[in-house]
């Protein structure tokens, strides 16, 4: 069985309310982790309540104990890289070392439009992002001043303190399935590479791929760890579970790669997406008030 995290829309309602209730909950049911997205609002439909994300994970660390925590993702696009990595490694220093740093290029056209942050076309946006894990990187990992000359950041004798009590600070999180842009970034880059929505025989795929691309890149596969992000529709009995699909079907769900079903069938899926290679499950929980199927969860697939 791999690791099971829980993942959070942070733009879909959430509010410190719903945050502590939910952290409270991931770090009591015995989950790995708490994870959540970092934007504004949603790609159509009203604006909905939306934790900053450094916030939000500033209180996490401070009354949390055990879980890891992170963005999936935190855009380059609207957050720049020097005070993502200041936040970064101060975070991770007050949790005592359990953040993980998802970065990714920003996608959502609305938000951008919204708050006036350029999102660039694919190229340039993909360009943007590299110098943007370069930047981070030489700020987390070197102890001694660094500097950088790129199109678009520059460093000059740039060291960031406090430091994550880890060397090398919190582990780089790439997260994506796409083999000609993120495969070969996340070769680069990543100490952890986080697919999305994929079935186990995607994965598959994906992961030998990935494991070509770190090989060329002169690095060992192992240096890679290897996670997914992916929704769960979970109910207790089958008519909760039909409850919660609303007439989509649970089959279709499955073949995108959704987890769907009760604690048996949850736990079916999960036992292929490990024999598939994945260490830990991100399952993306939309129901963000329902503390009590987060636990009920954890009572019958965790133990």
């Amino acid at each position: 069985m791999p690791e099971i995290a829980i993942m959070i829309e942070g733009q879909d309602g959430l509010d410190w309310g719903r945050w502590q209730r939910l952290a409270r909950t991931v770090e009591d049911s015995g989950y790995a982790g708490l994870f959540r997205s970092d934007h504004f609002t949603n790609a159509t439909g009203p604006v909905q309540d939306a934790l900053e994300l450094w916030s939000s994970l500033t209180w996490l660390a401070e009354n949390t104990e055990r879980i890891e925590f992170g963005p999936l993702v935190s855009p380059v696009s609207f957050r720049h890289p020097v005070i993502t990595a200041w936040t970064a490694s101060t975070v991770d220093n007050l949790a005592g070392g359990r953040l993980r740093l998802g970065l990714g290029a920003g996608w959502q056209e609305r938000e951008h439009e919204a708050h006036g942050f350029e999102l660039l076309e694919t190229d340039l946006r993909f360009a943007r992002y590299e110098e943007a894990l370069e930047v981070v990187t030489l700020l987390l990992r070197s102890k001694e001043p660094v500097s950088f000359d790129g199109e678009f950041y520059r460093l000059r004798d740039a060291l960031l303190k406090p430091r994550s009590p880890r060397p090398g600070g919190p582990p780089i999180v790439i997260g994506g399935n796409g083999p000609r842009r993120t495969l070969p970034i996340a070769a680069r880059y990543a100490d952890e590479w986080n697919a999305v929505f994929a079935t186990p025989e995607r994965f598959v795929e994906l992961d030998a791929r990935l494991d070509e691309l770190l090989r060329e890149a002169g690095r060992q596969p192992e240096q890679v760890r290897r996670t997914l992000m992916t929704r769960a529709v979970f109910g207790r009995t089958d008519a909760d579970v039909e409850s919660k699909l609303s007439g989509r079907p649970a089959g279709e769900l499955r073949e995108n790669g959704i987890i769907v079903g009760t604690a048996s069938e949850v736990t079916e899926q999960l036992g292929h997406l490990d024999e598939a290679g994945v260490q830990r499950v991100m399952l993306q929980w939309l129901e963000t008030d329902d503390v009590d199927g987060l636990e009920a969860m954890a009572e019958s697939v965790l133990s």
